[in-house]
C-alpha cells in the first residue's frame, strides 16, 4: 500500500513538471509582469545600511545627502511569482535593511511558480557602514566613508572608494575596490573565483599577504620597501614603514595592486629585480563554490 502512494506521489510531481514546461513553451516569448518601487528615508551618518538574497543586480551609488532611495524593479512570468518573491525594505534613521525573499517552495516551482527577477538601486549618504550579501548578479558600490562588507555575490564586485575597513569573501567574479584612506583595521579578501585589482587614491602604510592564491602577482604602487616570496603561492608585501594589514587568500586568478598616487617606476628601480618580478602561477587551488542567494 505504502508502496502504491509513493509511486502515485511521484507520477504526480511528474506531470507537474510535464506541465511546468508546455505551459513555459506555450507563452509568447519575452512577456512578463513587471513592478517598479520607490522608496526614501532619511539616515543619519554612520547609519548601517543591509542588503542581501537579491536575485539579480544590485547598485549602490553615493552623495553628499541625508536622504536613502531605495528604487526596486522586480520582473517574473506570473503575478504569482511576482507575489511569492517581494524585496522587503525596512528603514530608520540608524538602519536601512533591503531583503529579498523566496516563497512557495518547491511544488510552487514544479507547477509552474517560476522566480522573479530583483533589480536594486540604492542611493545613500557618503557616511554609511554598508553590508551587502547573497546576491545573484554584479554588485557596484560607490564611494562609501564606512566600512564595506560583502560576501556570496555570483557576479563581479566593484567598489568604487571605501574609507573603513573592506572585507569581501566568496564572490564568484572579479573583484575591485578603490581605497581612498587605508585604516588601522585594514583590507580583507578571500575565497574568489576571479582576478583581483586593490587601488589605492594616496600612498599607503601597509603589511600586504598574498597566499593560496593561482595567478600573477603585480605590484604598482610608489612606496614598495620590501617583498618575499615564502612559496609559490605565497607572498609578503610592505608598503612604506608597514602597519595596516592586507589580507589576500584563496584566489583563483591574478592579483594586482595599484596606485593614483606618483608613478611607481622610480621606487621599484631601487629595489632588487627579484623584489618586482611578477611571482610565476602556483598550482591551482580549488575554486570557490558559487554562491546560492
Amino acid at each position: 500500500m505504502k508502496g502504491r502512494i509513493f509511486v502515485a506521489v511521484l507520477l504526480i510531481a511528474a506531470a507537474a513538471l510535464a506541465g511546468r514546461w508546455v505551459n513555459r513553451a506555450a507563452a509568447p516569448r519575452g512577456t512578463s509582469t513587471r513592478e517598479e518601487t520607490r522608496q526614501s528615508f532619511r539616515l543619519d551618518a554612520g547609519a548601517r545600511v543591509e542588503v542581501g538574497h537579491i536575485n539579480g543586480s544590485v547598485e549602490v551609488r553615493t552623495g553628499a545627502t541625508d536622504t536613502a532611495e531605495v528604487h526596486v524593479v522586480r520582473t517574473a512570468e506570473s503575478a504569482e511569482a511576482l507575489e511569492l518573491n517581494r524585496v522587503n525594505v525596512e528603514g530608520s534613521p540608524s538602519s536601512l535593511v533591503v531583503r529579498g525573499e523566496r516563497g512557495g517552495g518547491f511544488w510552487h516551482w514544479v507547477s509552474g511558480g517560476g522566480r522573479a527577477r530583483q533589480e536594486v538601486t540604492l542611493v545613500l549618504p557618503r557616511r554609511v557602514e554598508l553590508e551587502a550579501s547573497h546576491v545573484n548578479g554584479a554588485l557596484t558600490v560607490g564611494e562609501v566613508e564606512g566600512s564595506v562588507e560583502v560576501s556570496h555575490v555570483n557576479g563581479r564586485v566593484e567598489v568604487a572608494q571605501s574609507a573603513g575597513r573592506s572585507e569581501v569573501s566568496h564572490v564568484n567574479g572579479g573583484v575591485r575596490v578603490g581605497v581612498s584612506r587605508l585604516g588601522e583595521d585594514g583590507i580583507d579578501v578571500s575565497h574568489v573565483n576571479g582576478s583581483i585589482e586593490v587601488r589605492f587614491r594616496q600612498t599607503a602604510n601597509a603589511d600586504v599577504e598574498v597566499e593560496r592564491q593561482n595567478g600573477g602577482l603585480s605590484v604598482n604602487v610608489p612606496n614598495l620597501t620590501s617583498r618575499e616570496r615564502l612559496s609559490r603561492s605565497h607572498s609578503r608585501l610592505r608598503f612604506g614603514a608597514g602597519g595596516a594589514p592586507v589580507q589576500v587568500s584563496h584566489v583563483n586568478g591574478s592579483v594586482r595592486f595599484e596606485s593614483d598616487s606618483a608613478p611607481a617606476a622610480a621606487a621599484a628601480r631601487t629595489l632588487p629585480a627579484s623584489m618586482t618580478a611578477d611571482e610565476l602561477p602556483p598550482p591551482p587551488p580549488p575554486a570557490p563554490a558559487p554562491p546560492r542567494p
